[in-house]
């Protein structure tokens, strides 16, 4: 039975100058959650403030968030969040404060919940907006995270992510103006941008698959493969930051309501285990799940429906062209070093990619065993 959509919050704001939309804004105060000082050195913080100025919103700003936030952090900041009382949360970057800001804003409203596994299965997840909403404004064009009801949180302790998803962590305003975007250096506009071709790509051949994701996964594989060469190559140019922006935010809207698979699976485990970008580790990734899944009749068809899309013949070809023209290398060899550790963790890796979330809705479900040779081949190359 198909389940329920939501397809983002309340209010969703896209192109060149939404950014204003912050001055209609109700509330008291609000504090921004980010990571570093690239945002105010653009003077996109300026901005967000002087915006929630106009609106009499008082502003406080947390940007201790690293980039695979951890679970100390989360609650480091939810110490801030408790002493400020804000009535906004606004999340602004990418996707680790993004999803620092959702997670924090669990604690603030449950100050009771201590654990991260108070938030996990079978645990019931908590209602939220008793004491704030959520406006997400993305700097990169690729998690999605304003329009998700996904989580990933590392535990510190053990290294390990969690994948959390729940609804009721959609944000309530996405603000997705490309300008925030154009500070993006070339290698993570790839990086950031194949993690959305990636989004797409699998909400596509997701078992949950459904009329609308199809709809909204296919734009954004179409847009990606035209734009996102374009945007690395040309990345003040506010017209293609504008479409990949979109394409992110409409790929986004699609695997948060049908899911995603295995280059997910593989792609938390690697980056818990050895330290890789997200977004870089899916495009590693991507191409080599494209040929294991082509081997289910149904996946094999839609990869051929968006090898004709993107004027290719073998669309896991196309993909691994793309990667090459963005200088995304081929394997993990040429990021990670240690070989003898890699391989001596293949066994335990497979297991926690069985294990992860995203792995039920592959089209193909792997066997132990074939998890152990696509995580050799993805190392190789």
């Amino acid at each position: 039975m198909m389940r329920p959509m939501k397809l983002a919050g309340s209010e969703l704001m896209f192109g060149q100058g939404c950014l204003e939309h912050l001055k209609a804004l109700k509330g008291n105060r609000a504090i921004i959650i980010m990571s570093g000082d690239v945002l105010e050195k653009t003077g996109i913080l300026n901005k967000v403030k002087a915006y929630l100025n106009e609106a009499k919103v008082e502003t406080e700003v947390f940007s201790d968030v690293e980039p695979e936030p951890s679970f100390a952090t989360v609650l480091k900041g939810t110490e801030k969040m408790k002493s400020f009382s804000p009535d906004w949360i606004i999340a602004l970057g990418g996707g680790s404060p993004m999803d620092a800001a959702k997670a924090k804003w669990i604690y603030y409203e449950l100050p009771e919940l201590t654990k991260l596994s108070d938030i996990e299965a079978p645990n019931e997840f908590p209602k939220l907006r008793n004491k704030a909403r959520l406006v997400c404004i993305p700097s990169t064009s690729g998690t999605a995270s304003e329009v998700s009801r996904s989580i990933v949180i590392t535990d510190e302790k053990t290294g390990t992510k969690h994948g959390i998803g729940n609804m009721e962590m959609m944000p309530d305003i996405a603000i997705c103006d490309p300008e925030v975007t154009a500070s993006m250096p070339p290698k993570i506009t790839a990086e950031t941008g194949l993690d959305a071709l990636t989004h797409a790509v699998e909400a596509y051949v997701s078992n949950r698959a459904n009329y609308i994701s199809d709809i909204l996964a296919v734009q954004a594989v179409k847009d990606i493969f035209e734009y996102l060469p374009k945007a690395f190559d040309e990345g003040t140019n506010m017209e293609y930051r504008e479409k990949m922006l979109n394409a992110s935010l409409i790929a986004g809207l699609a695997f948060t309501n049908v899911s995603l698979g295995i280059v997910h699976s593989m792609a938390h485990t690697v980056g818990g285990y050895f330290k890789i970008p997200h977004g870089l580790a899916d495009a590693v990734i991507l191409p080599y799940v494209i040929k294991f899944n082509s081997a289910n009749k149904n996946a094999n068809q839609r990869y051929s429906q968006l090898a004709k899309l993107v004027g290719a013949d073998n669309f896991s070809q196309a993909v691994a062209n793309l990667k090459a023209r963005l200088n995304i290398p081929k394997g993990f060899n040429a990021l990670i070093d240690d070989e003898e550790k890699y391989n001596s963790m293949i066994d335990e890796m497979a297991q926690v990619a069985a294990k992860d979330g995203c792995t039920k809705t592959n089209p193909l479900i792997p066997s132990h065993e074939d998890f152990v040779e696509l995580f050799k081949e993805v190392y190789i190359g």
